[in-house]
């Protein structure tokens, strides 16, 4: 089995690194534009050989699309184009609707699964790629009534492979679900880090009283714009109807605040302690 890869960062490069280690791929073919990125995935050992885009379409058995979803969405329309009745290409972004949508009607449809593995860490690049990221996490197949079974089975066996659990939903069902789940934290911890360099311009300062808890919280602001821009815009209207409901929670939380009312900020907290019934 060759694998290709387009797009050695974090998912696709641990993903190409276990398959690799695990004996699901025999050969990994790369595709990286930034020459420094290439190397250090050639060094890393995250590809066998770092090849053209055109030749990663040409021999790979199962093209993985592991780039932002803005350029993913006109991305797997063309390799379509070009592949073969036997291969495979599947991607692995955070948005599904858009790109379900673009293929929808291609004569090669059923030879495309969208998946996305749902882990990952705040860091981007090869460097962030690690073995076993993906260990006992759930992997997302969206509209697997549009692929061929074989395939679909196929790229489950692959899942399988990383130790992953698969759950299946619609492209749209998905998009929701990821904006309260993923896309809001993100939304969330950009504004929070914002929020203190605003008010503190001594970063040491900063980073003297930052604790546990004020890292894990502002964690995900770390995360790389040219992957998130794509996803926020992509996900607009679910994006914004949870943003709304934040923003009147928080309202809710101001007031309380506000009006020194501590049996409201208690009645709060209580109600967002419920979490813990989900999150353990």
């Amino acid at each position: 089995m060759t694998l290709g890869v387009i797009g050695l960062g974090l998912i696709g490069g641990s993903l190409a690194l276990d398959l690799k280690r695990r004996g699901f791929a025999s050969k990994v073919l790369g595709v990286e534009n930034d020459t420094v990125a290439a190397q250090a995935a050639l060094t890393i050992g995250l590809a066998d050989e770092i090849v053209p885009y055109e030749t990663c379409v040409e021999k790979a058995d199962i093209i993985v699309v592991a780039v932002p979803v803005g350029t993913a969405v006109k991305m797997v329309p063309e390799i379509l184009d070009k592949i073969g009745p036997e291969q495979l290409v599947i991607d692995v972004c955070s948005t599904k609707s858009q790109i379900c949508h673009a293929v929808k009607y291609h004569p090669k449809r059923q030879q495309f699964v969208s998946t996305h593995p749902m882990a990952g860490t705040e860091y981007s690049g090869p460097w962030a790629a690690q073995p076993g990221l993906f260990d006992g996490r759930a992997c997302i197949f969206a509209n697997t009534e549009e692929s061929a079974p074989k395939a679909v089975k196929t790229i489950e066996e692959m899942y399988g492979v990383l130790n992953m659990r698969p759950t299946y939903m619609n492209a749209d069902q998905h998009d929701v679900h990821t904006a309260y789940v993923s896309h809001i934290s993100h939304v969330t911890s950009f504004a929070l880090a914002l929020t203190v360099l605003d008010k503190e311009k001594d970063e040491k300062h900063i980073f003297d009283l930052a604790s546990g808890g004020f890292a894990s919280t502002v964690r995900l602001a770390k995360s790389n714009a040219d992957m998130w821009v794509p996803i926020l815009t992509q996900n607009r209207d679910n994006v914004l109807h949870v943003m709304d409901t934040y923003i009147d929670k928080m309202q809710q939380f101001r007031d309380a605040v506000a009006n020194i009312d501590e049996d409201k900020i208690r009645e709060l907290i209580e109600e967002a302690n419920r979490i813990k019934r989900i999150l353990r």
